[in-house]
């Protein structure tokens, strides 16, 4: 019974679409739920932000280890704006220069995934309960999707001295100067003018939310086995 009527009272929490309708129907189940042992609204929240931050430190363990972007489906490559200097060089026997730029800018994503956990972790503690509550009725991917909109741009701006950091490391840098100058060398058009750091950083954000994503749904299939107790009452309605 006591599990029935927690999923019913999840179910009509998810039901209510509208603000208004949602603060009235909140109201009585944090009353409910609050009886029955599984906390208030803080509680119900503390579950989601509780999957979010097993879905950021999931993807970002997958997304760390070496090859991690190319085996799961996200792979950092180079923008179309270097489509002309990247057949160029391998037409002439030199996609060697490509390759190396490839491997380096993959392995300081990498790097920086690893890096990235406590930036989103702090993102997720600074969520307000409001914030949560409005996304527990949402579809697979509703608390990751959510939770980009709200904090891509001030994550973007703390995440960029990692990815800087990171490239660095790999000999991103040096390896793009020797291919732009291997390039530049030949009697073809000059060097593209491209923001190459902005294009990683978006690559290496979409890469770190869609797997994310991939964990949300995940979680929300078997809360329990994915997550915990207080996910799988938060996310277990019609378990």
């Amino acid at each position: 019974m006591r599990h029935l009527a927690v999923a019913a009272l999840l179910v009509l929490l998810s039901g209510c679409a509208n603000n208004g309708a949602f603060s009235q129907w909140f109201g009585l189940g944090s009353e409910v739920a609050s009886n029955m042992g599984y906390g208030d609204s803080a509680k119900v929240a503390d579950g989601i932000k509780q999957a979010l931050e097993f879905g950021s430190q999931r993807a970002s363990a997958t997304l760390s280890v070496q090859n991690g972007y190319q085996n799961s489906g996200y792979p950092l490559t180079l923008p179309a704006g270097l489509q002309p200097v990247t057949s160029t060089l391998r037409k002439v026997g030199m996609g060697s220069y490509v390759t190396q730029l490839e491997v380096a800018m993959n392995r300081g994503a990498e790097q920086a995934a690893a890096e990235a956990v406590p930036v989103f972790q702090q993102a997720i503690r600074n969520m307000t309960i409001e914030d949560a509550l409005s996304i527990i009725s949402g579809g697979d991917s509703a608390a990751t999707t959510y939770f980009r909109g709200q904090t891509e741009a001030s994550l973007r701006q703390r995440f960029a001295p990692v990815i800087q950091e990171n490239l660095a490391k790999t000999g991103f840098y040096s390896q793009y100067k020797s291919m732009l100058d291997v390039y530049n060398a030949l009697p073809l058009t000059t060097k593209p003018n491209l923001d190459m750091e902005d294009h990683l950083m978006t690559q290496s954000l979409d890469a770190l939310f869609g797997r994310m994503a991939a964990e949300e749904k995940l979680i929300r299939e078997a809360p329990m086995a994915r997550g915990s107790a207080l996910i799988g009452a938060v996310f277990g309605q019609g378990k």
